[in-house]
């Protein structure tokens, strides 16, 4: 009987590790998701769930896409549809899906020497603070406000000249803090925004406009084009981000008492 015991212990103290080892996945994705909390409070009840463990890799949208497009990681979570769709297009990337959305703002000093304050016209805005001879803050990291931002100058048809036109190379978090030590403009996205609006001191200057819609989505890496990606790690976590119970996680989050991303699916 003592040694039946005593196989019974070995057998579970080999097969416990195996029962509770986490498998691990790979997210890259955009700094806003990370910057503003929400994935510190949505990922930990998946990985219960799951016993999947997600490794976030949180960089500019367009370092996101490039990661995934080598393989470096098993799904993304970025902001940028038209960069989205060529991905899949281009084989990249499978199973995409819509998950959340906000909007982008431009933010700037209370005092507001351009004055921007109360417009809801994104292009007539910059056009203004073009010429009223402000400093404006660039992510001019290829990342999905970079993209929009780029996007807005081009229809505006006009740029700040010289120093007044600043590429930080850096992400929102870190910009956000150069326009307030700068006392200076940026185009953020609302959710980072509000995760760093009572270090910063901004002012939300323009929002409002449909031009400013931020949709987020989720794309598995193609596995036929890397044998070692964790696809039913990212299939799990799509299928969870996009179900009634991650989308209610997502609604959920707030700072401040304000809700951040809202849901693409609805009851």
């Amino acid at each position: 009987m003592k040694k039946l015991i005593a196989a019974v212990a070995v057998l579970i103290f080999c097969v416990h590790p195996l029962i509770h080892a986490e498998e691990v996945l790979r997210l890259s994705t955009t700094t806003s998701t990370d910057n503003s909390g929400l994935l510190k409070a949505i990922l930990p009840e998946f990985e219960a769930k799951t016993h999947v463990k997600v490794h976030v890799i949180s960089v500019g949208t367009g370092k996101a896409l490039e990661l995934a497009k080598n393989g470096d990681v098993d799904v993304t979570l970025v902001h940028a549809r038209a960069a989205e769709d060529k991905f899949v297009a281009e084989g990249h990337g499978i199973n995409r899906r819509d998950v959340m959305y906000n909007d982008f703002i431009i933010v700037g000093p209370v005092s507001d020497p351009a004055g921007l304050k109360g417009s809801k016209d994104v292009i007539a805005a910059l056009r203004k603070l073009a010429g009223a001879q402000v400093k404006f803050i660039s992510r001019g990291d290829n990342s999905g406000t970079d993209q929009m931002e780029q996007a807005y100058w081009k229809e505006a048809g006009v740029k700040p000249a010289g120093a007044s036109y600043i590429s930080a190379g850096l992400g929102m978090g870190e910009v956000l803090t150069m326009a307030a030590q700068m006392q200076a403009y940026t185009l953020t996205d609302r959710a980072t925004y509000g995760a760093y609006k009572a270090k910063t001191g901004l002012a939300i200057e323009v929002e409002g406009d449909p031009k400013m819609f931020n949709p987020y989505g989720i794309i598995a890496v193609n596995p036929a084009k890397y044998k070692d990606i964790n696809i039913r790690g990212a299939n799990s976590l799509i299928e969870w981000m996009t179900s009634p119970e991650g989308q209610k996680k997502i609604a959920e989050f707030k700072v401040d008492g304000q809700q951040l991303f809202f849901p693409s699916y609805k009851k």
